[in-house]
């Protein structure tokens, strides 16, 4: 599911620009990273964590110089009188101070971060994930339909093109620079709609409706999977959601409305009477 990692820093950073360029990102084999962002969120979410890697770096030479330090200076044979300093009030501030504005400068954003992803812009389109033992299920509200998503057999998925376990017969459809938001619960048990280069995961609860949302900045198709281990066939639970341009979208939601049946939450019943 992920990328090979080709170096740290400038290394990083140019592998990610490179397999950025990429309209089908498929799962690279001894991938150790994340795949490439597809959206504002999940890059955001890449400089976040790309900055604690820099700090966890950076506090690990730091220890490492420390034990060095006191195994090379203050062993038997280069120190045999130790010394019986036993209160350093400087020491004692700095090693305090020190982790607290660590802290701080990982919560700054950290919660900022967190807040962009809670905060659900006004959406173009919502997209229902009913998640069950063991498929999806998506209904368009706003398009009045739905359709239910079962993974592909291998030898489908071969003569379709499609990455073994990942591909589906029916996959999500939503316009590219789209504010898409996600509705998701769960018929049964609990599962979890997860899309990593969207930055999206968001539990399936039976019995609620939680929320999240994503704006694809690229064409091309991604893949997720169900991150809850929901029972004995949780690996048959793809994800696959094609981003189109607008006209591809309007095109593919009207043949979509005469493929798949309308709802019937009686709304329309209830209008007659």
């Amino acid at each position: 599911m992920f990328r090979r990692m080709n170096g740290i820093g400038s290394g990083l950073a140019a592998a990610a620009t490179l397999w950025a360029t990429s309209a089908l990102a498929l799962p690279q084999k001894w991938g150790v990273t994340f795949q490439p962002p597809a959206s504002e969120v999940m890059t955001r979410i890449e400089d976040f964590h790309r900055l604690l890697l820099y700090i966890i770096v950076a506090i690990c030479i730091f220890v490492l110089v420390l034990l060095l330090i006191v195994i090379f200076r203050f062993n038997q044979r280069a120190n045999p009188v130790p010394s019986k300093t036993h209160h350093n009030t400087l020491l004692e501030v700095m090693w305090t101070l020190i982790p607290v504005i660590i802290l701080v400068v990982i919560a700054i954003p950290s919660f900022r971060l967190l807040y962009f992803e809670a905060t659900i812009p006004k959406p173009d389109v919502t997209i229902k994930a009913i998640g069950k033992q063991w498929s999806w299920t998506y209904e368009y509200p706003g398009a009045n339909f739905q359709f239910d998503s079962f993974p592909l057999k291998d030898a489908d998925a071969a003569k379709a093109g499609e990455p073994r376990m990942l591909g589906v017969d029916n996959v999500v459809v939503v316009p590219v620079n789209k504010v898409v938001e996600v509705e998701t619960t769960g018929a049964d048990v609990i599962h979890s709609w997860s899309l990593p280069q969207m930055g999206v995961k968001m539990d399936a609860i039976p019995g609620r409706i939680n929320h999240t949302w994503f704006k694809a900045t690229q064409l091309g198709t991604f893949y997720g999977q169900c991150s809850e281990l929901c029972g004995a066939n949780h690996d048959f639970m793809p994800i696959e959601v094609k981003v189109v341009s607008d006209a591809e979208y309007a095109q593919w939601l009207a043949t979509a409305k005469k493929k798949f049946a309308s709802l019937d939450d009686g709304a329309t019943r209830l209008a007659a009477k």
